[in-house]
């Protein structure tokens, strides 16, 4: 089959979906490029939603990766608001919700994630929100007055990003964690105890090890209920309780879904014709030696650049240290690495300090890392991870010491 006649449809117009499509033009290809999407808007990125869009500071635009006129210039078929609903592997087409199928060579999911919804009474209310797209962002920001009352369960990156921007806006904040610590899942104790410290400064009421039962209006007020039998008051609530990939058009497809659509590290399918990246894959990563699924800027990016450059002819897997970052009041947080548990450990200054960096390390080999109003040691914390090298502790916890010095030297041993 000819390039010039191979025909490429890119299902999920997010993040990862407009970087594959761009990368499929800049990497030579010259066949035919369709890029169907849900949303109405043109891909963008969704790091500004719970920061800059929600707290005012930027326009609707400023989130899109590449001006709209962008896919019409380049030969990229973009369909805006439109929705698929079947793909048939067989006659190798997909079936729209509008009517009508679209055939292909080639089949790219990015279909992302959504926000995980509450299972509780009440949770259907019209003021119980979420936080996943731009007119989720928008619909939020217009009830951020100052004085109304905003609970947010959930203290995970969304809903202490949310609860940051709403005591910006003058919001009187209730933040509800379940967990005995915020960031539980992605960070250590010591972490999640320096953003509850920093939230609270801030004027936030944080509350951990809050189990919310049910959601009832009261008064015109909405009231969460709990089950130590505590009830919140509140005008307005924030679920920001994690998401869950969009996996159901894969699944009834028959491709392989472990939580995500699984893929080896080209990003290749159970399907070889199929492939995915983004927040929807459970991707084999050879630096961690397992499967992993992420829902970070950096993998939507770089995944959807690395498997559209496979699609595209070339041989290079995805192969990166997973990288996250979050912006709170004036404080910037990063993380490298996902490791399964935080073992002991490595400062570089102490949880007290303004700017820190930390490490854990298995058998000697760093494994993760987080800065702390550090940025600079973040590339030579993600080199040292990426290098699965052993590093002396002692030598690793030395501030006097550089850690670009530190990846020179197991380089060279």
């Amino acid at each position: 089959m000819s390039e010039t006649t191979r025909h490429i449809v890119i299902v999920g117009a997010g993040h990862a979906g407009g970087t594959a499509a761009a990368t499929l033009r800049q990497a030579g290809f010259a066949g035919a490029i369709t890029l169907i999407g849900s949303e109405l808007h043109p891909p963008h990125e969704r790091p500004p939603l719970s920061k800059e869009l929600l707290a005012g500071v930027i326009p609707v635009e400023k989130t899109y990766l590449r001006p709209a006129a962008f896919y019409g210039d380049n030969r990229i078929d973009f369909r805006p608001g439109e929705t698929v609903t079947a793909i048939d592997r067989t006659a190798q087409r997909i079936a729209l919700a509008s009517g009508g199928a679209v055939p292909y060579d080639n089949l790219l999911l990015t279909t992302g994630a959504r926000a995980r919804r509450l299972s509780l009474p009440g949770a259907d209310h019209p003021r119980v929100l979420y936080l996943r797209d731009i007119e989720d962002s928008l619909a939020l920001r217009e009830q951020l007055n100052a004085g109304v009352r905003v609970a947010v369960i959930g203290a995970g990156f969304i809903g202490l990003e949310a609860a940051a921007a709403a005591r910006k806006r003058g919001c009187a904040v209730t933040v509800l964690e379940v967990q005995p610590e915020p960031l539980q899942r992605v960070c250590p104790p010591e972490i999640g105890r320096f953003m509850a410290a920093l939230h609270r400064r801030h004027g936030v009421d944080l509350r951990t090890e809050i189990n919310v039962t049910a959601i009832v209006e009261s008064g015109g007020a909405l009231a969460l209920r709990t089950a130590d039998g505590e009830t919140i008051a509140a005008d307005l609530v924030l679920a920001g309780i994690g998401a869950q990939p969009n996996v159901e058009l894969a699944q009834a497809a028959g491709l392989v879904v472990e939580n995500g659509v699984v893929t080896d590290e080209f990003g290749r399918t159970s399907d070889p014709r199929i492939f995915a990246a983004g927040d929807v894959t459970r991707h084999f990563n050879p630096l961690l030696e397992r499967k992993i699924r992420l829902e970070a800027w950096q993998n939507a990016q770089n995944q959807a650049i690395a498997v559209a450059k496979i699609m595209a002819g070339g041989d290079q897997p995805y192969a990166e240290v997973p990288w996250f970052w979050s912006d709170q009041y004036d404080v910037n947080l990063q993380i490298a690495g996902a490791p399964e548990h935080w073992g002991p450990l490595i400062w570089r200054s102490g949880p007290n300090d303004k700017a820190f960096t930390l490490f854990t390390a298995r058998d000697g080999i760093p494994i993760a890392a987080i800065t702390m109003n550090n940025g600079r040691d973040m590339r030579p914390a993600r080199a040292l991870i990426a290098r699965r090298r052993p590093v002396d502790p002692m030598r690793l916890a030395d501030v006097a010491v550089n850690l670009q010095d530190l990846v020179k030297e197991i380089g060279r041993g």
